[in-house]
């Protein structure tokens, strides 16, 4: 079960160490469809992990979980042959659509199969899975992509799947099932709503921010979400209740949860680039240059709860987004001539503020409902940080697609307007490829700036509610 979490999870972070080859080669998409390629999968992934917990209760977990491991291989296997990137565009989210059945099936079935005294370091143990997800998928997606195509990480994907899928289906126990509420409405309306939005926020920079394609996604985003709200309130067995936000603990943590998952995945996206692009790496070393990231989240974690002790909850939550909004800042100093060691410290500090907020939110989390609610809390968990990983990368590559564009100097832009450093490269002379790097390097810079300040902004809206709301309380 902990490798089902890390191949789904993994196969989050590794499409980022991908990008600069789809920019390169065939099908050569533009900025904004490379966006799409790293957000489909998780989208789908995001909003259909509380139906995919559901139909695990209703129609068995382990049987659910294999049929997501099936999906995921089939999703990969459309994505390895994809001939054009609206195939690629199927293939991902078919990928996402399995992901979302494996992963909250995965605790579900462990949690069926041990001894009851076991669940809270069972529990520990799948959820410390999602971080090593993480890991594997930068250093596991640098090792496969190293053999020269993009095309090799999801033929990778497919073979892994499968086997999971075998495994799965030889040791995992069945579970009883529960009369549990499908609503698939909802869960259309909140897929819609989420890439409706995400569409307004990607194509701006390339349509225009007046065009009727960005305020066409807006509104939809805002029409879908309020008749999802409308459609879950009137549900007699709601899939996630709205109602649920009224607790300011609740409300405050999940949005914490976006938030720092939000800036950990728009590093993520840029990071590889900047490795490749700006520092000279190949895809192994960028796959590895993220470390220092982690480092942080392996050793700190378990010595959270003692300073959230010592320090009280929301000295803790101010803390974990003082480093990551601060750690993202830092890395926005860096440019081409920046030693590695300086990027690394930064990374640090970044990884630090996501070792404090982690552990600390969850618990939140789940100690905001009552534990027959577990699922619920759970399936929050792994949407909020879904939803945020994808809007990170959403925002900061439009912030990217707009600055490099306005970055090259006039000679370059002329003609032809790339939105890809690739597209620049290619069709700009060999002389000039200082010239592009240049301009992506001050790209990233504005990148890192927008996202450090949107996660401090966040970071203190989380804390003062929070600070508010113990004060109601004790008042």
């Amino acid at each position: 079960m902990c490798a089902c979490v890390v191949l789904v999870i993994g196969m989050v972070a590794a499409v980022n160490l991908a990008v600069p080859m789809l920019a390169a080669s065939d099908p050569h998409p533009s900025a904004s469809v490379l966006v799409w390629i790293v957000d489909t999968y998780v989208v789908f992934f995001a909003c259909l992990v509380i139906p995919g917990g559901a139909a695990g209760d209703r129609f068995g977990r382990k049987g659910v979980l294999l049929t997501g491991l099936v999906l995921f291989a089939v999703g990969a296997a459309v994505s390895a042959a994809a001939p054009n990137a609206a195939v690629l565009l199927v293939g991902r989210a078919v990928t996402g659509i399995g992901a979302a059945a494996v992963l909250p099936n995965t605790l579900a079935v462990l949690l069926h199969a041990v001894p009851a005294e076991r669940n809270g370091a069972t529990i520990a143990t799948w959820a410390a899975m999602t971080g090593i997800g993480g890991i594997v998928g930068n250093v596991g997606g640098g090792l496969v992509l190293s053999g020269g195509s993009w095309r090799w990480l999801f033929a990778a994907a497919l073979p892994a799947a499968l086997v999971l899928a075998a495994l799965a289906g030889r040791v995992a126990p069945v579970s009883p099932r529960h009369e549990r509420h499908l609503d698939p409405l909802a869960a259309v309306l909140l897929v819609g709503a989420s890439v409706a939005l995400l569409i307004g926020v990607v194509q701006g920079p390339e349509a225009g921010w007046g065009s009727a394609i960005v305020v066409g996604g807006f509104g939809c985003a805002a029409v879908l979400g309020v008749v999802w709200v409308v459609v879950e309130l009137r549900a007699e067995h709601p899939l996630l209740d709205p109602r649920l936000f009224r607790v300011p603990a609740l409300r405050n943590a999940c949005l914490g949860m976006t938030a720092i998952f939000f800036g950990m995945f728009a590093l993520f996206y840029v990071n590889a680039s900047f490795l490749q692009y700006g520092k000279g790496f190949d895809v192994l070393r960028a796959g590895l240059g993220i470390i220092p990231l982690t480092v942080p989240i392996i050793i700190g974690g378990r010595h959270v709860g003692r300073l959230v002790r010592r320090v009280g909850l929301d000295a803790t939550i101010a803390l974990a987004f003082a480093f990551v909004g601060g750690g993202l800042l830092g890395l926005s100093t860096s440019d081409e001539g920046t030693p590695y060691f300086a990027y690394a410290a930064w990374l640090v500090v970044t990884g630090t503020g996501v070792a404090l907020a982690l552990p600390t939110l969850s618990g939140v989390i789940a100690g905001s409902l009552p534990p027959e609610r577990a699922g619920v809390a759970t399936g929050l968990q792994a949407t909020t940080r879904e939803f945020g990983s994808a809007l990170g990368v959403a925002v900061i590559g439009t912030v990217l697609t707009a600055r490099f564009a306005s970055a090259l100097p006039p000679d370059l832009r002329a003609g032809h307007d790339p939105k890809t450093v690739a597209q620049a490269l290619a069709t700009s002379p060999p002389d000039r490829a200082h010239d592009v790097i240049t301009a992506f390097t001050t790209a990233t810079e504005a990148g890192f700036r927008v996202i450090g300040v949107s996660v401090l902004v966040l970071g203190g809206l989380v804390v003062a509610q929070s600070a508010l709301s113990r004060r109601r309380r004790s008042g």
